[in-house]
């Protein structure tokens, strides 16, 4: 398995993606809240398994185009932008939710499940 090379910073374009996907969960003063939050802070180091299980969604598969992509790039050493997340609430059964970097978290996932993946978090508001 090839370990995964992560670059230091989300790329320009994640927030928005972000965004995009958020303002269908949220206000908008709650997602432009929670992108700031996003750009501001560290990179967190979370196991790829965790992910996927506190997000609750479905593995994409391997041959997804996405998911295909950034297994190319693990194995030719490019680097995976940092991806986006909103951690969620267990007393509430609120799921994490990935703001954006869905296939890169499953691509990730099955190059090997107990590699880490470098993350932005943000929170709900709500908490």
């Amino acid at each position: 398995m090839p370990k995964v090379v992560w670059g230091s910073e989300p790329e320009d374009h994640d927030y928005p993606a972000a965004q995009s996907y958020l303002s269908l969960l949220a206000d908008p003063d709650e997602i432009s809240r929670i992108v700031d939050e996003l750009r501001l802070s560290p990179i967190e180091l979370v196991k790829a398994k965790d992910v996927m299980r506190a997000a609750g969604l479905p593995m994409l598969e391997r041959s997804n185009f996405h998911v295909k992509r950034d297994l190319k790039k693990i194995v030719e050493k490019r680097p995976l932008a940092p991806i986006l997340l909103v951690r969620g609430d267990g007393a509430k059964h609120l799921s994490l939710t990935i703001a954006d970097g869905y296939h890169r978290a499953c691509a990730v996932y099955w190059n090997n499940e107990d590699d880490f993946i470098h993350a932005r978090i943000a929170s709900w508001s709500s908490l």
